[in-house]
């Protein structure tokens, strides 16, 4: 069984490797336990991580759990990055945002369109559905 740690960390790794800001990680990780603490989604790291969205094959809420290829971290510093990111993360050192969405600044996704902006960190930029302040 893996441990929500090392899904933090692989998501972390898939999901911002090769990015230039330093609290990118823990953005992203951020979304992540915001969900899991959301009652919309599943209660586990590991499940919002592995959480199918839809009905097409390589449609899950976190592409590269269900791409077909195995999970294998291969650049050391990112990968020795995300798993300080995710120590953190889950020790409670977040930013603060209350985001619930992201994408990279390259994608224009349709469903940004009906959310909130919260900001941008590194190329990511992130969203919320909720008002600011607003508890879950």
């Amino acid at each position: 069984m893996i441990s929500e740690f090392m899904c933090l960390a692989m998501a972390l790794y898939y999901e911002t490797r090769g990015e230039p800001n330093l609290d990118a990680g823990i953005a992203v990780a951020e979304v992540i336990i915001n969900r899991v603490d959301d009652a919309r989604w599943p209660d586990t790291v590991c499940a919002v991580v592995k959480q199918d969205k839809g009905p097409k094959p390589y449609d899950c809420q976190f592409s590269f759990f269900c791409d077909g290829r195995p999970e294998n971290p291969k650049h050391k510093a990112s990968w020795e990055r995300a798993q300080a990111d995710a120590k953190r993360a889950l020790q409670g050192e977040l930013l603060g945002h209350q985001a619930l969405y992201y994408h990279a600044d390259y994608a224009s996704p349709a469903w940004r369109k009906q959310l909130e902006l919260v900001g941008k960190v590194g190329t990511h930029i992130f969203y919320t559905d909720k008002p600011r302040g607003a508890s879950v």
